[in-house]
């Protein structure tokens, strides 16, 4: 559809001014995971709906247009657009996306970077916003456990034993140090 250079250079604006868990780097592993989910469930999909979704994905919510605008301006047609534009929406909502490319997505961004991720994620995030380690964990407590489902068949066991791992660190952290 449009080279890989290409939509790299449209959506690295986007992305550079992220914190280190939001930038181009979380591209990089939210397509290794989206590979592996196609692999395990051998599932037949649109990979440039796919591709360009998750390109678009950490900001469509800020620049829908804009997206739309590049789309166009690159020859990709309106019927192929909706499907990426609702592809993208499908990776960030708590509903069940309804298309295959859009659980793929969603899946694939709720496991980045494995069991232990969630983890690391939230605790380098709180401190980069300059959050105290009992702000970052009160963050946890209410918008992290427990809330990460995932919605293929092939997902749904990695996603709990994640949410696991994710609450029993918590309670021992939580016990170590009050």
């Amino acid at each position: 559809m449009i080279e890989k250079r290409i939509i790299d250079e449209f959506i690295a604006p986007y992305y550079r001014d992220k914190d280190i868990m939001h930038n181009m780097w979380h591209i990089e592993l939210v397509r290794r995971q989206v590979e592996k989910i196609i692999a395990i469930g051998k599932y037949e999909v649109n990979r440039d709906v796919l591709e360009l979704a998750l390109a678009f994905h950490g900001f469509i919510y800020r620049e829908e247009e804009i997206i739309r605008v590049f789309l166009i301006n690159n020859g990709v047609n309106e019927e192929d657009i909706e499907v990426i534009i609702k592809v993208a929406w499908e990776s960030q909502r708590p509903e069940i996306p309804e298309t295959l490319e859009g659980k793929i997505l969603h899946d694939a961004h709720v496991l980045e970077g494995g069991k232990t991720y969630t983890v690391v994620k939230t605790l380098i995030t709180g401190s980069v916003r300059g959050q105290s380690l009992e702000e970052t964990l009160s963050f946890m407590q209410k918008n992290v456990l427990g809330a990460n489902k995932c919605y293929l068949p092939e997902t749904i066991k990695m996603c709990n034993e994640m949410n696991e791992y994710t609450e029993a660190f918590y309670n021992e952290l939580v016990d170590g140090i009050r």
